[in-house]
């Protein structure tokens, strides 16, 4: 019996289930109307994949690779179809670009914080006018982006670069708001030269703090085109980090656990901040206010360039990402603010920063 299994191995799962069938019996196998829809199933889902494939450009080194993600997708897709389905969800999910990776295959390629403990309270750059709880003479909601303060999205890709487009980015919309010159900075640069501290190493991760001591530093940053990306590690190129663009004189750290500071903090301008980004929600994730499932451990940069409220009075801050512009609103997502614990929703309060001129 084993033997025949194996050699109807390759045909289809209707064929194999029909033979089985004449083989076992009726009773110990499956109804043939069962083994069809099976069979229907299975050329559906690889039929989706397929589709998806065409979609984002997708190829795979051989077959049995294409098998291993089509099975992976078909997981993915599951679980959005069954979340989209429930209702009284505040977001959905999409298959995107990542629907091919397991969690763990995008945590270890896509995301790239190292989050640095330190007393931030005694240190200079802590920010203690942020302190008091009053949020009065603060706008009820800001968006940078209307603002023409926030650059376009861009895609981190096979690198765990977001701490790098975070900071750069955060530069960006500083030199927009003061001097109203809009640059592309390098995230290169920083890639291959904010290593003085042995926290930040390329595409193995960094925090923007290790970004801004750089910049302060350096004298500044480049532009992108100047110090093109390449989601690779690379050495410095010193010649090409010398031609500055823009410059920040410090940092702050916003208070940690207070959604009060730092509301505060980006009414002024976007601010860095540490998330936890790991489950198929927030990777998957669509539009609506983020309200899903998620930790506190921080594994993931964005800057925050904004915050608002719905209608149904759930408030939110916008983040940006560097997933493209394929993930979540065009690149962006809502995320519930003020849901209840200090750390905030995926941790986004735990650790914030922002550079000064």
């Amino acid at each position: 019996m084993a033997l025949v299994v194996r050699e109807l191995g390759m045909m289809s799962t209707t064929i194999l289930c029909a033979v089985l069938v004449l083989i076992l019996g009726y009773s110990k196998v499956c109804p043939l109307v069962e083994c069809r829809r099976l069979g229907q199933d299975e050329a559906s889902s690889q039929d989706k994949h397929e589709q998806w494939m065409s979609v984002h450009g997708r190829s795979y080194i051989d077959d049995v690779e294409k098998e291993k993600r089509s099975n992976i997708f078909a997981d993915n897709a599951a679980y959005v179809e069954k979340f989209n389905s429930q209702q009284n969800r505040s977001f959905t999910l999409k298959t995107n670009s990542y629907a091919d990776l397991t969690d763990n295959e995008f945590m270890n390629a896509h995301t790239g914080g190292k989050y640095r403990r330190s007393n931030r309270s005694s240190s200079s750059q802590f920010d203690s006018s942020f302190i008091s709880d009053s949020i009065t003479n603060v706008p009820s909601s800001i968006d940078w982006r209307q603002k023409g303060a926030v650059s376009p999205v861009r895609e981190q890709l096979q690198c765990g670069s977001c701490w790098a487009f975070a900071s750069a980015e955060a530069v960006e919309s500083l030199t927009k708001i003061r001097t109203g010159k809009a640059y592309i900075l390098s995230v290169q640069q920083l890639l291959d030269c904010a290593t003085q501290n042995p926290n930040s190493r390329g595409c193995g991760g960094g925090n923007p703090e290790d970004a801004f001591d750089y910049l302060i530093s350096n004298g500044g940053i480049t532009t992108e085109s100047n110090y093109p990306y390449k989601a690779k590690d690379g050495s410095c190129d010193r010649k090409r980090a010398s031609q500055i663009a823009a410059r920040i004189s410090d940092y702050k750290y916003v208070p940690e656990n207070n959604e009060n500071a730092l509301l505060k903090a980006v009414a002024k301008q976007p601010v860095t901040a540490f998330v936890n980004s790991e489950g198929k929600e927030f990777r998957l994730y669509s539009s609506g206010v983020f309200t899903g499932s998620c930790g506190t451990t921080l594994d993931h940069v964005v800057l925050i360039v904004g915050y608002g409220q719905v209608e149904d009075g759930t408030k939110y801050w916008v983040i940006k990402n560097s997933w493209g512009e394929q993930w979540g609103e065009k690149g962006y997502m809502r995320i519930q603010r003020n849901y209840g614990p200090a750390q905030g929703k995926c941790g986004i309060a735990m650790s914030a920063s922002y550079p000064i001129a």
